[in-house]
């Protein structure tokens, strides 16, 4: 018998009765409002944070009741600060637990909300419309899965902004055809995230692991490109170079057909710097950018080939250096950092 889909199995069982807080299954009390938990996780982001939830509170969203998540991994600047200055309710994990889908799974158990917001402490919604767009398509039953727009900042790399504009265009996707999602700024229903939930093991794109297995079941996964948000990266060479490798471990398992050999690093590595040497030329940019472009697409595919090529169960210690990134430190920290660099080495190569 054929499996239904999320959004069949929901409205199926749409009409059963009253969830223990009082609201029906699609997120509707007496009142016929909706109510959305935005989820946070976090470490050490205290920079952009505040912008983050003050862009969140001056949401203009007709309809929905909202409350705020953060889930900390250990913080020790001034993030908890901030939340608790803006009525944030904190949620920790330890950082010996942490994973970025067990994190969001903590979340979103803490959570109230019938519709479950995810966006990066390191990402500004544009505009007061974001929220209510974002989530449009779960309440108008267009899709089980949302994501929106991201744009570069003033301190965005200029290759990540070509990143930015392919994989997320000016137009909607309602629905799309795959499951490319992106938890940097994406919406779940409730229902949904519970029948799944995320997981706990991916070192990297647990949103797409997510995706695959909604659509797989006949769900869908829209794209809203009017629910923009800044998207701020401000990594070393290094972090970028593991941010990739990190999430090609995953991409391995859930696309295993996608292969990536020495010689497609080098034509996709060729290939992404030249286009992006074009763009620079167009935009008048070519001589300040040019050796950003080289090193950090040398380092996005160079990451991405070791992680599609690397067979070999990471280390507790290695799992963390990839998860917690270390910040730059003085010339005594660069020994740590050689000691990483060289683990990564490792002897099965």
């Amino acid at each position: 018998m054929q499996q239904a889909s999320p959004t069949e199995r929901s409205e199926a069982h749409g009409g059963e009765g009253e969830r223990r807080d009082g609201q029906n299954s699609d997120g509707r009390n007496s009142g016929g409002r909706r109510h959305v938990s935005i989820v946070f996780r976090a470490l050490n982001e205290e920079k952009w944070f505040a912008q983050a939830l003050q862009a969140c509170r001056e949401q203009v969203a007709p309809g929905l009741e909202t409350e705020i998540i953060l889930v900390d991994s250990g913080s020790t600047d001034r993030t908890l600060d901030i939340a608790e200055s803006h009525g944030v309710r904190v949620v920790h994990i330890k950082k010996q637990d942490f994973t970025f889908g067990r994190s969001l799974n903590y979340g979103c158990r803490s959570a109230a909300g019938d519709y479950l917001v995810f966006i990066s402490a390191h990402c500004i919604p544009v505009h007061d419309r974001w929220l209510a767009n974002l989530v449009a398509p779960l309440r108008q039953g267009a899709a089980d899965y949302s994501y929106g727009r991201q744009l570069g900042h003033a301190v965005t790399r200029f290759s990540e902004r070509q990143i930015f504009a392919q994989y997320f265009p000016d137009y909607d996707k309602l629905p799309q055809d795959d499951f490319f999602v992106n938890n940097a700024n994406a919406a779940i229903r409730r229902d949904v995230w519970g029948r799944y939930e995320f997981d706990e093991e991916a070192t990297g794109l647990e949103d797409m692991v997510l995706g695959k297995r909604i659509v797989k079941d006949g769900g869908r996964i829209g794209y809203v490109a009017d629910a923009p948000v800044y998207h701020i990266h401000e990594e070393t060479l290094s972090q970028t170079r593991r941010r990739y490798y990190r999430e090609a471990l995953t991409l391995r398992e859930i696309m295993p057909e996608v292969q990536l050999h020495f010689g497609d690093f080098l034509r996709y590595t060729t290939a992404a710097i030249f286009h992006d040497f074009s763009e620079a030329l167009q935009e008048k940019k070519f001589l300040s950018v040019a050796g950003e472009v080289m090193a950090f697409r040398l380092m996005q595919y160079w990451g991405a080939y070791r992680g599609h090529n690397e067979h070999r169960i990471l280390s507790r210690a290695q799992k963390e250096s990839y998860y917690y990134p270390r910040p730059r430190r003085s010339s005594p920290g660069a020994g740590a950092q050689a000691s990483l660099d060289k683990a990564e080495r490792s002897p099965a190569e």
